[in-house]
């Protein structure tokens, strides 16, 4: 597969008196501006085979002549042989079930065995897309569908739909507490003024959305399917403890133990033995970048969470009966 990216064409009348960079993006929509913008720097975008700024003005006609190579984005993230399950793959994009405990990105106290390592391994030429080709991200204890773009065009493309907010994320998750019925929580999250680790609701923070709805209430718990029309650091997990429902097993946003008077010891031990959120990404849905058609994937719920809600029933039903 080559890196070397060569694009040509006439600069449009009606884009006369536009930036250089603004009439590149309409004359090549499937890479970002700001991608064209670093090209014209380079000098790798002739225009009437002289050389532009990105604020210079075209008038129309121009011949635009493009010629570039895609470059390593990070010489620090390494390719590791790391097992992954992926759900469906193509020439433009993977979609990941992502494992809890995995972490997305290289960081502090986690510079590899990350989903960015295996990704690597498993397709060498993500090294040449902005983050490894990861257009959103999960916690490292949330599980569920992850897609990834394997190409600039496909990159671009997916980040532009998640800016429209017109990718369709479903997640599942278990909250404490009984909730009454389903409803939206319309709040700004920011990062905590004190705890610079955490988010929190926020006025000064950015506008967030998620809608949720009842599946299954239990005795001190409720299993809720959860919509994002943003997608903040911690949304869900902030929102649902800003309405007093956090996550079972939220470390960060959880609060104390709970229990419901009566709770059998196998569910007690059950709640309090569950280590992550319980927070799963479940359903995942996009226009595809290179054909326009809408595709989507379902991942099942993995085997913790199931476990739970089977206990979380079996408890409710004792006092049923």
């Amino acid at each position: 597969m080559s890196d070397k990216i060569q694009l040509n064409g006439v600069v449009p009348d009606e884009l006369g008196g536009l930036r250089l960079d603004q009439a590149l993006a309409r004359m090549f929509p499937e890479f970002s501006r700001g991608q064209l913008s670093k090209w014209i720097k380079a000098g790798e975008v002739s225009v009437d085979t002289g050389q532009l700024r990105p604020r210079d003005s075209v008038v129309g006609g121009e011949q635009v002549l493009i010629t570039t190579e895609l470059v390593k984005q990070d010489d620090s993230w390494t390719a590791e042989a790391i097992s992954l399950d992926i759900i469906y793959e193509d020439d433009d994009v993977i979609i990941i079930n992502k494992s809890a405990g995995m972490v997305v990105h290289p960081g502090a106290g986690n510079p590899q065995g990350t989903l960015v390592n295996a990704l690597l391994a498993h397709a060498p030429q993500l090294a040449n897309i902005p983050r490894a080709g990861i257009v959103h991200r999960l916690d490292k204890s949330t599980t569920g569908l992850l897609m990834v773009a394997k190409t600039l065009q496909a990159h671009n493309s997916l980040v532009a739909q998640l800016q429209a907010r017109t990718v369709l994320r479903e997640y599942q998750a278990i909250a404490v507490g009984v909730m009454t019925a389903g409803g939206t929580v319309d709040e700004p999250i920011g990062r905590h003024h004190i705890d610079r680790k955490r988010m929190a609701v926020s006025q000064t923070g950015k506008p967030s959305v998620t809608h949720y709805r009842v599946e299954q209430r239990f005795r001190a718990h409720t299993f809720i399917r959860c919509k994002l029309e943003t997608g903040r650091t911690h949304q869900i997990r902030v929102h649902m403890a800003h309405i007093r429902h956090p996550l079972l097993g939220d470390p960060v946003y959880g609060g104390r133990f709970k229990q419901a008077k009566g709770m059998s010891q196998p569910c007690r031990d059950a709640i309090q033995g569950f280590r992550r959120q319980a927070l799963h990404a479940g359903f995942l849905g996009f226009e595809h970048p290179s054909s326009g058609e809408a595709v989507s994937w379902q991942a099942d719920l993995p085997e913790d969470m199931q476990a739970v809600l089977k206990i979380l029933a079996d408890d409710a039903a004792l006092i049923e009966e």
